[in-house]
C-alpha cells in the first residue's frame, strides 16, 4: 500500500510522515531537501536555479516511486511527484520564473514519467493557512527558507487548493491542519489517525 502526504511548505508533510510511519508501522520515504544541491541557490536566485530545482526534484520523486514499487511494503511518502508538476513548476512559470522553453521541457518528461507509474492509494493533503505556514517555517528555522516570501507562499496555496478539488488519481483524504498539533497533543494525533484508518478500510 502506498500513502502519500501533499501539502504546502510548513504544513507538517514530514512531521505527520515520521508519526504515521510509526503508528502504523509504514516505511517512510522522505523527499531530498538537506541533500538537493539546488535550494540555497534557488531561493537566492529563483529564475536562475528553478528549471535545475524542479529537475532535481522530479528525478528524485520518479526514483522514489520505482523504489516503492520494488518492495512489498506498506509505504507512507512525503510530498508526491504531481505537487511539483502541478503546483510548484506551474507557478514558477506564471511568475515568470521559469521560461516558456524549459517549462515544456519539463511538462513533457514529467508526462513521459507519469505514464509509467501508478498513483498512491490515498493521498492525504495538508490543508494551512498562510499565518500557519509562516509560524511553522519560522519555527524550523531552515535559512535558505528565510527568503520565502508570504506571496510566494500564497500563490502556492491557491494552486494547492486548485489541485486539491480536481484530484481524481486516487482517494484523497483532505484535513485542516491549522488547530492541530500532531506532536505535542495526542488527542489530535488520534483524531487524524482514526481517519487515515477509516479510508484505508475503505480501500479494501
Amino acid at each position: 500500500m502506498h500513502i502519500a502526504i501533499a501539502g504546502n511548505i510548513g504544513s507538517g508533510k514530514t512531521t505527520l510522515t515520521n508519526l504515521l510511519a510509526k503508528q502504523f508501522n509504514w516505511e517512510p520515504h522522505f523527499e531530498e531537501v538537506d541533500d538537493n544541491p539546488y535550494l540555497d541557490d534557488f531561493y537566492n536566485q529563483m529564475e536562475r536555479w528553478s528549471f535545475n530545482l524542479q529537475i532535481f526534484f522530479l528525478k528524485s520523486r520518479y526514483q522514489q516511486i520505482l523504489e516503492i514499487r520494488k518492495k512489498e511494503k506498506n509505504v507512507i511518502q512525503d510530498r508526491t511527484i504531481y505537487e511539483d508538476a502541478f503546483i510548484f513548476a506551474p507557478n514558477l512559470h506564471a511568475m515568470g520564473l521559469m521560461t516558456n522553453r524549459d517549462f515544456k521541457n519539463y511538462s513533457d518528461l514529467f508526462e513521459l514519467m507519469e505514464s509509467l507509474i501508478n498513483p498512491p492509494d490515498l493521498l492525504i493533503y495538508l490543508r494551512s493557512s498562510i499565518p500557519n505556514l509562516v509560524k511553522q517555517i519560522q519555527t524550523r528555522g531552515r535559512d535558505y527558507e528565510n527568503s520565502i516570501s508570504i506571496d510566494y507562499l500564497s500563490r502556492l496555496n491557491e494552486r494547492y487548493e486548485a489541485w486539491s478539488q480536481s484530484y481524481t488519481k486516487g482517494k484523497l483524504l483532505v484535513i485542516d491542519v491549522d488547530d492541530l498539533d500532531f506532536v505535542n497533543n495526542p488527542e489530535h494525533l488520534g483524531e487524524v489517525i482514526n481517519k487515515i484508518n477509516a479510508e484505508i478500510n475503505g480501500l479494501f
